[in-house]
């Protein structure tokens, strides 16, 4: 079996620039590398392991933004980032936190844990999460 490791996630934007000054000001992204400079410029930026490609949006999506934690339908519903304390996180965040949905005890699940999803510029989910840890023993998967 080959290695494999994550690469990246491709987002489709209206205003590229708009979503890469969000997560460079909020979550420490550095552009990684730029594919043909230009107005149809692609862009990727990294921070540590997470790195988004941003391409030029050339359609209109015939969907309306989501709401709450995401879309219901299958496909990708929102990413997260982990965060030692979600109530600062949420005032460092400022005018540009737009909550969807919480913020959220979720201690029932997990002890300690806060969530709160928000939009971006564009209206793309993205969760944070304070006190995420994985199961001990979760049960396996049938083969």
């Amino acid at each position: 079996m080959t290695t494999t490791s994550f690469s990246h996630i491709g987002l489709t934007c209206k205003d590229p620039v708009a979503i890469e000054r969000f997560y460079t000001k909020h979550f420490g992204f550095k552009r990684a590398r730029v594919y043909a400079p230009g107005p149809d410029q692609v862009v990727a930026i990294s921070s540590g392991n997470l790195s988004f490609e941003l391409f030029k949006a050339t359609e209109t999506s015939p969907l309306p933004p989501p709401e709450k934690s995401g879309y219901e339908f299958p496909g990708w519903r929102h990413i997260c980032f982990a965060v030692d304390d979600l109530d600062a996180k949420l005032a460092e965040l400022g005018s540009d936190a737009k909550p969807t949905l919480g913020p959220a005890d979720m201690g029932q699940f997990i002890p300690g844990m806060k969530v709160c999803w928000l939009a971006d510029p564009e209206g793309n989910i993205f969760e944070l999460n304070q006190g995420y840890v994985d199961e001990a023993n979760p049960p396996q998967l049938e083969s």
